[in-house]
Parts: C-alpha cells; structure tokens; sequence
C-alpha cells in the first residue's frame, strides 16, 4: 500500500495536544485580560486587545466560538449591523451587502469565521468547554477568573467533587451574553445592581450597549449584551453592530484602566 501520510504513532499526536493545552494554561493563568464569552462582542474586543500586544485569553463554555453570530435570528443565518459598523466588514474583509440606507446585511457564518480568524491571528488564545464559576476578588478589585471544565457541571453533586482552578489578569471582560455571569456573580453578594433587559427597541439599544460599555465594578468591564441585561436596556434582536463596536469600545477601556493600573505603587 502506498503512503500518503507521515507515520506517526498515536501517543505523539496525544501527547503533543496534552503539550499544547498545558503550554496555554502555563502562559495564561496569568494574563493581561481574561474574556468571558466568545460571541461577537467577545471576539472583537479580544482581537484589539491582543493586537495591542496585551496577553489575552477568552474563556468559552461551548465547543464552539462565536455564539449567536452564526445563525442570525429565528433560525435564518443572515445577520445585520447598521451604519457605521459596517466598517468592522470592511477590515475583516466581509463580503456584505447593502439593503437600505444604513442597513447591511451578510451570511453569518461568514463574518463569524472571519472574525475567529481574526481573533486568533491578532493572538488570542481560547479555554472551550471551559465554564466560568466565580472571580478573583482581591482588596475590592477583580483579579481574574475561577473556572471549571463545563461537563463537570452536569455530573450529579452527590458522585463528584472537582474544584475549580483560578486564572489571573489584570482585567476581566463579561461578555458572556445574556448570561452576564461575572456582573451576576458580583450582583449575589451585593457588589453590584443588576436590571436585566427591557423589551425590544433596536435604535436606543444598539446605541446605549456602545456608550454604556465599561468598567462596573473595578477590574470587571461588561461588554455586548452583559451590557444590556446589567442595566435594564432595550433588546435589539439580530443586529450586530452594537456587539461589534462594544467590543472595540472595550478594548479602549481596558488599554485606558491597565495604563492607570501600572501607574498605582504597589501595596507595601
């Protein structure tokens, strides 16, 4: 029989993911940023943050990445986004078309895939299946994140123990969606209000997720839709440039507050 393939025996191919795996839990347990949630929000801030030379990685509870980019609205794959975030297209290089004054429109694997690929071009590093539990909370600041494999948690409690481990940044991101799992978190032992969101209303939402993107507790910058659900804004359904130019906007806070963190003497 003719070889098409390098021989190489199945411990070397274990072995060299297990080596993978362990070099990014090695190098990221203790990161710039750390990003929860890897929707469209997610990826794009954690694109600029990596392009900027931070060290960031994003932790994702499914096998897959880009949440509800891939599919739209009601179960049909185009998306939207409206002027200006069209220009996010354009530096992905997202074939898109234009179906109103201000509105385009695109297939949402897609600009889904581009993005990843950005994503990962820029640096990021990802943990799926890899489910958020709680935060690092040093002298009243957030410091990281614990987490734990995301099958654990659909093992009974009463045949399995497995703790959680903890990794380290200098800035969490929530952009875990509707969830937002990190403002919640904060929000069950009094840190935080949380208002969840309001009905639909496409032009004040879009607009309020962009211009309310930031840090709400010190350390913890919400972004996307933990934007919307933290303080009781409108839903805008399946349109995407808020999740687009939020994820941008937190990238620029997250540059701004590490500048001011690395200007503060360290505690004697």
């Amino acid at each position: 029989m003719d070889k098409t393939f390098a021989e190489i025996s199945e411990k070397e191919i274990t072995k060299s993911i297990a080596s993978m795996f362990n070099e990014t839990i090695q190098e990221y347990a203790d990161s710039d940023v750390i990003i929860i949630g890897a929707g469209p929000a997610g990826l794009t801030a954690g694109r600029k943050t990596a392009s900027s030379g931070l060290k960031t990685l994003i932790v994702e509870q499914n096998n897959y990445l880009g949440g509800g980019y891939w599919v739209g609205g009601y179960m049909m794959n185009p998306v939207t986004v409206r002027s200006p975030a069209q220009r996010i297209w354009d530096e992905l290089g997202v074939p898109y078309r234009k179906m109103g004054d201000g509105l385009y429109a695109t297939w949402g694997p897609h600009a889904c895939s581009k993005l990843i690929a950005a994503a990962c071009d820029a640096g990021v590093r990802f943990l799926q299946l890899t489910k958020f539990e709680d935060l690092v909370l040093k002298n009243g600041r957030v410091g990281g994140v614990v987490v734990n494999w995301m099958p654990v948690s659909a093992l009974p409690r009463n045949i399995t123990c497995v703790d959680p481990v903890a990794l380290e940044s200098k800035i969490v991101i929530d952009s875990s969606g509707h969830d937002s799992v990190a403002v919640k978190r904060l929000m069950d032992r009094g840190y935080v209000k949380w208002k969840g969101m309001d009905p639909m209303w496409v032009d004040g939402g879009e607009d309020e997720v962009v211009s309310k993107t930031g840090e709400v507790f010190p350390g913890l910058i919400a972004a996307g839709m933990s934007v919307t659900e933290t303080f009781g804004l409108p839903r805008m359904g399946p349109t995407f440039g808020s999740m687009l130019l939020s994820g941008n906007r937190a990238a620029e806070v997250v540059q701004t507050k590490i500048q001011e963190i690395s200007k503060v003497p360290p505690l004697l």
